[in-house]
């Protein structure tokens, strides 16, 4: 049992989550050896055993809550009614908590036919009494050895006071109780005892109930076996070719271990491999894994590998793609930190210099730093009120349910025309930028040369309010937006015709139709845009911001001619690759490139006070918080967040936008990515490659930043602000779709509702509705309508065809 000691390490050690193991499924029994008020009693007929973190230091709580089959919780709900007992659905009656304490004498047994059982006394019960945990069959001997590892470890923590590694296999050892015998939760075998005496039966009756005894036994050793034949296991795919390569970056020593999907977990396959990283051309570097018997896997090294890099669990993993597109996770660990930061060195340059076209070796030390930190797993310093209970959310969200309840789905009205209104994909356009109203609670759907207006209802509803059916300049020629902005207290909508990249349009959204053909500069294209201020869509505010492929400047629709603000004017020589921009309440404006570096600036015709470097990804997005604290960038397949404040040296507690960050004090970045392994069950189900639409932060005036939002294929994904700020594990939940999401928004004001674009649907959802990454919810099929295949509440979704 005790060889189980590292592999409880990565479940132990990650202080981020407050449920540290569990076994999923089981029964729970309250077994009464010597007492006369019966022999055993199902407590819970399904239910999970996790063992939990508490509030407290060193201590720690095993838990056996009860599990509803689906509908069954409603049923009982309908049973109990207005008037009936409460209690019934307490959550008292559906969960049981206990501190994990040497007093419990917690063990563990593997019985005939391969049950496992968990046992542990009643301390508030008679003497002898304890709860019996019953796990399922297809629960593994490996779970019920790591469960029983974890919860020792949590009594020795409990006892000395101290942190479990500091334990030794002889300390470990006194929190063993597997000697005592564990009495069947079963009035058949019912220990007899001096006590008191079971009644005695007729031999008749003894043979008959040991037939059935056997019977049964034989019976669910043969449903085990036959489940076991039914798991199938994910298998490591053949390796590639390996290339010949030209110089090796790296090459290490470690563990390899393969995500396996039936199960959820990593499961080893080699204890000792030969990680190797080389560049095999011209910018061109490739990974190969090799054990002793075989070629495990060799792959380019491209962004598509998500790295994770993670320090406290000496691990590494990585998704790794087949020619077939299949895409697997994989995870490497290493014998100690000094191994694995060379490792991840070589890594690192390979894939900065394939990104960049540059030598690793012409960065700067900090450039090297920067980029290395971003790729680790690690929780950012100054996490404010980040160690909220996870109470207060199921408080919120509860909150959240009340007011949503009245929520109802919205479709169009039965009088529209078909010419105004369209529900399916036959005009072979779909939907493509979505606008969120500030000043009028209206958003704007784009479909082609359409655009679709709908209402946000107080009762969190989206009500199709009209549809724009033509966009076409002033000349009568219609055209496609490629960008959208509301402007000047949402009464207008400023539009970028492809077609014509050094002009801009306006929209009379009082008559729906363009009044302005707006001529930016003769030589200086419109790339994209963005507000003067993080709010100026809610005020008459005339002026906006403009960029170009290498410049940044101010555009004033009041000038006669050209609309260039030409004092406001900041023009690079050298090929930026400006591609989006973003600016705080203040005015302070930052701009990213398809370079991936950052530029921040405090006034227009400025230098950049601070510039941060670049990851080597193409930035498609950006957005920053009101304040200035938090910047967002969107890469295709992660986000990129950075605390913008300085917390040491001359410029400490300023801005970066405000001055420049200090030669050794750059921000250490955050990189926000889905798990490799979710990654990997994700394009398991979809076979769609991971692209995220732009991210935004939730908005609001004074409204504090506590969520960002995104989404990929079929997903939208949303991250909680206090948890990625706590390091916490999987800091995101999820909603499927059955189709592509084209746009998504948080509502204006609000991190509760979502509003998604979907190629003929417009959506309202709720964010209650989203769910945390497992099996279950990356692989539910939902319906046409866009809800899950199963059963949601009726304010999960409120949606209107466009």
């Amino acid at each position: 049992m005790f060889m189980l000691r590292n592999v409880t390490k990565y479940l132990f050690g990650d202080t981020s989550k407050e449920s540290i193991v569990e076994i999923p499924q089981g029964q729970l029994y309250l077994v009464r050896p010597l007492s006369p008020k019966g022999y055993s009693e199902l407590i819970f007929k399904d239910a999970a055993a996790t063992i939990r973190r508490t509030g407290q230091e060193y201590q720690y709580q095993l838990v056996v809550q009860r599990a509803y089959e689906e509908g069954e919780a409603e049923l009982l709900a309908e049973e109990v009614g207005d008037d009936g007992d409460a209690e019934a659905l307490s959550g008292d009656k559906d969960e049981k908590t206990f501190l994990l304490d040497q007093s419990l004498h917690f063990r563990s047994e593997i019985r005939h036919g391969g049950e496992a059982v968990f046992a542990w006394r009643d301390l508030s019960g008679d003497p002898g009494d304890l709860y019996e945990f019953v796990c399922d069959h297809s629960v593994q001997a490996a779970e019920v050895g790591t469960f029983e590892m974890v919860a020792i470890k949590c009594q020795y923590e409990r006892k000395f006071r101290k942190p479990q590694e500091a334990a030794t296999e002889k300390e470990l050892q006194q929190f063993n109780f597997t000697d005592q015998t564990i009495p069947s939760a079963s009035a058949v075998s019912s220990p007899t005892t001096k006590a008191i005496d079971p009644p005695p039966k007729p031999k008749a009756i003894e043979d008959s109930l040991a037939r059935q005894t056997q019977k049964d036994l034989s019976l669910r050793e043969a449903k085990s076996r036959a489940s076991d034949k039914e798991v199938t296991h994910t298998t490591a795919p053949p390796s590639a070719m390996i290339p010949k390569g030209s110089e090796v970056l790296a090459k290490e020593r470690a563990e390899l271990h393969l995500f396996d999907f039936p199960s959820g977990s990593f499961m080893l396959q080699d204890r000792s491999v030969l990680a190797t990283v080389s560049e095999v051309g011209k910018w061109e570097y490739w990974l190969q894994i090799t054990g002793d018997e075989r070629e495990w896997l060799g792959q380019p090294v491209v962004a598509d590998i998500n790295p994770v890099f993670n320090f406290e669990y000496l691990s590494f993993i990585f998704n790794h793609y087949t020619e077939d597109g299949s895409a697997y996770s994989w995870l490497l660990r290493f014998k100690d930190q000094e191994t694995e930061e060379r490792f991840q060195e070589g890594l690192m340059r390979a894939l900065w210099e394939r990104l960049n076209e540059i030598k690793w070796t012409k960065s700067t030390d900090d450039e090297r730093q920067y980029v290395l930190d971003a790729f680790q797993d690690l929780t950012m310093e100054d996490a404010e009120n980040a160690a909220k209970e996870e109470e207060d959310e199921e408080e919120e969200e509860e909150v959240e349910q009340d007011q949503n309840d009245s929520q109802r789905s919205e479709e169009y009205d039965s009088d529209e025309s078909a010419d105004d209104v369209v529900t399916k994909a036959d005009d072979g356009n779909t939907n493509s930028q979505l606008a969120v109203g500030y000043k009028h609670d209206r958003s704007f759907v784009v479909r082609g040369s359409k655009i679709g207006v709908f209402k946000h209802t107080p009762n969190n509803n989206l009500e199709f309010s009209t549809n724009i059916s033509k966009v076409e300049t002033p000349g009568g020629k219609l055209f496609s937006p490629k960008k959208v902005m509301l402007h000047s207290e949402d009464t207008d909508m400023i539009l970028q015709n492809e077609a014509n990249p050094n002009s801009l349009y306006r929209m009379d959204l009082e008559y729906g139709k363009v009044v302005d053909e707006w001529k930016v500069h003769d030589d200086i294209a419109v790339k994209t845009f963005a507000p003067e201020k993080k709010f100026s869509q809610m005020t008459g505010e005339q002026t906006f911001l403009g960029l170009s492929h290498n410049a940044l400047y101010r555009v004033d629709p009041r000038l006669s001619g050209n609309k260039m603000v030409e004092s406001d004017l900041k023009q690079y020589t050298s090929k930026n690759a400006f591609t989006s921009a973003a600016t705080t309440e203040q005015g302070y404006i930052a701009v990213a490139s398809e370079k991936g570096d950052i530029r921040m600036f405090d006034k227009l015709g400025l230098r950049a006070k601070s510039q941060l470097p670049a990851l080597g990804d193409p930035i498609i997005g950006l957005d920053v918080s009101a304040d200035g604290r938090w910047v967002l960038a969107t890469c295709r397949t992660f986000l990129l967040l950075i605390d913008a404040l300085q917390k040491e040296g001359k410029n400490e507690g300023k801005l970066g936008f405000e001055k420049p960050f200090g030669k050794d004090s750059k921000p250490q970045p955050k990189r926000l990515t889905l798990q490799p392994s979710h990654v990997a069950q994700f394009q398991h189900e979809t076979k769609a490659a991971l692209d995220f639409t732009p991210a935004h932060f939730n908005t609001g005036v004074d409204d504090e930043v506590t969520s960002i939002i995104t989404a990929t294929g079929p997903f939208i994904v949303t991250w909680n602000m206090k948890k990625v700020l706590a390091g916490r594990k999987d800091p995101y939940t999820i909603k499927r779709y059955d189709q592509e999401v084209k746009a998504d928004d948080f509502k204006y004001g609000s991190d509760r509702n979502v509003i998604v674009a979907l190629p003929n649907e417009v959506n309202m959802v709720a964010k209650q509705s989203f769910k945390k990454p497992t099996r279950e919810s990356i692989a539910a099929t939902p319906r046409a309508s866009g809800r899950f295949s199963s059963r949601l509440r009726k304010s999960d979704v409120v949606n209107s065809p466009y």
